[in-house]
């Protein structure tokens, strides 16, 4: 990857390996930097941050398999992919989902999915 990502997003995760390692398989991202409390992931889109919850709170957080999805939230972000059917078959593996309800927008088909956390987001493929 060239140059630093030109938008970028935190996730906070209470398994931070899995929620990376998720993004990494399903939406081909490249991770740039790791350590135990943080790794950094970018594609040529964006910069995606996921930082370990600290104990003394994840200890209160309960992630289910599968996942919830976690809709309360006033973010959704996006992913453009190669190909929906691809990372729809990856997703599983990664312990997320991607729906099967698709809609067209201008230029690309999108769906939403879940991480292996509940976060939801969405993803795109040009058309």
């Amino acid at each position: 990857m060239s140059g630093p990502a030109r938008a970028g997003l935190f996730v906070y995760a209470v398994d931070a390996t899995r929620v990376a390692r998720f993004y990494q398989n399903v939406v081909g991202m490249e991770i740039l930097h790791e350590r135990e409390d943080l790794i950094v992931l970018q594609s040529p889109d964006i910069q995606l941050l996921v930082h370990k919850i600290p104990a003394a709170i994840a200890n209160g957080i309960s992630i289910e398999v599968p996942p919830i999805r976690r809709e309360n939230t006033a973010l959704k972000f996006f992913f453009t992919v190669q190909s929906l059917d691809s990372a729809r078959n990856s997703a599983g593996e990664y312990n997320g989902e991607i729906f099967n309800e698709t809609w067209d927008g201008p230029g690309f088909i999108a769906c939403n999915g879940i991480d292996p956390e509940g976060n939801v987001f969405q993803i795109r493929e040009g058309v």
